[in-house]
């Protein structure tokens, strides 16, 4: 896990030097004189040889310092801080919600196989599924805050609001207000792919010898189906969370613009048109150890849920 972070450190390192005109291209202007230019080079350390750039950086990210922002001038950390904290609010919010109802109608679906109802609903989660998530936003944000008025047309909170601390700003009824929308767009999208998996994966379950066992057995429908069948069918939906949870730390990009959500997504974007490169070499970095991270989360979880998988592949 750390050398495929620190691999992914230096790749972003060298990356970001090879556009044109480099970092210097970013933070130079035509209007400043010989000496002021001669300060900034020397501020950012960019009159380095650039293995001793590269070493200076990597000692830097060792102490999760990640320079200051060429557009901001603040920290790059406080800057990716606050963006993340706001992602993850929005991200795993609608990954709780979109998972927890994908294994649930997943495992129903699969169980009434063949009928009126399965097919039904699986029609209904194609279409979804298939629906650009930005343009369901738009939708979305049309009927319920255009037209209906009942909901706030973008943001995190509103103009006049006023937060006592963390806390109060992420369980305030305002802030749940300006979350809904961007919450059920989200989720309109992403139930699609654990409901998918989930039914997939019954469908083999289901086909065992020991689900014939427990029907033998005179066990009610439900307790086969959830204490038997769903848990090993849930072992790739777990891989597929893991997945999307690490990915989420990029954002909806999508999303974060169609409803103006101040995320990490978005500031990637933004940061990368204005050749801010320490906030894009933060971003990715940040997001290149949240998927290692949760990738090594979702095999040690395989253990649990399954007993015939074994860590060291033994």
């Amino acid at each position: 896990m750390v050398v495929s972070l620190f691999t992914v450190i230096t790749i972003l390192f060298f990356l970001f030097r090879m556009v044109p005109g480099g970092p210097m291209s970013a933070i130079m202007s035509p209007r400043m004189s010989p000496e002021a230019q001669r300060r900034v080079i020397e501020e950012f350390g960019l009159n380095e040889p650039l293995w001793k750039q590269y070493l200076l950086y990597m000692a830097q990210v060792v102490q999760l310092d990640f320079g200051q922002s060429f557009y901001y001038s603040r920290p790059v950390t406080n800057i990716i801080g606050d963006r993340f904290i706001n992602t993850m609010s929005l991200m795993l919010t609608a990954f709780t919600i979109s998972y927890a109802f994908g294994i649930f109608f997943g495992a129903q679906l699969g169980w009434i196989r063949g009928t009126t109802k399965e097919r039904a609903g699986m029609l209904v989660v194609l279409l979804l599924r298939s629906t650009p998530v930005f343009w369901t936003g738009m939708i979305v944000l049309y009927i319920f805050s255009f037209e209906l008025g009942m909901f706030p047309l973008g943001g995190m909170r509103g103009v006049t609001a006023n937060y006592s601390g963390t806390a109060d700003k992420f369980l305030s009824v305002d802030f749940l207000y300006h979350l809904a929308l961007p919450v059920f767009t989200l989720c309109t999208y992403y139930t699609g792919l654990p409901l998918l998996l989930m039914r997939n994966n019954l469908l083999e379950v289901l086909s065992e010898d020991y689900i014939d066992t427990a029907r033998a057995k005179g066990l009610t429908n439900r307790r086969i189906l959830f204490q038997h069948a769903v848990r090993n069918a849930i072992l790739p939906v777990v891989t597929a969370f893991a997945i999307a949870v690490g990915f989420a730390v990029g954002g909806q990009v999508l999303i974060e613009t169609v409803f103006s959500w101040p995320g990490l997504g978005r500031e990637m974007v933004q940061a990368a048109l204005r050749s801010d490169y320490p906030v894009a070499q933060g971003a990715f970095a940040l997001m290149s150890f949240i998927v290692i991270t949760m990738n090594f989360i979702a095999d040690i979880a395989y253990t649990y849920l399954d007993p015939r998988v074994k860590l060291g592949g033994t």
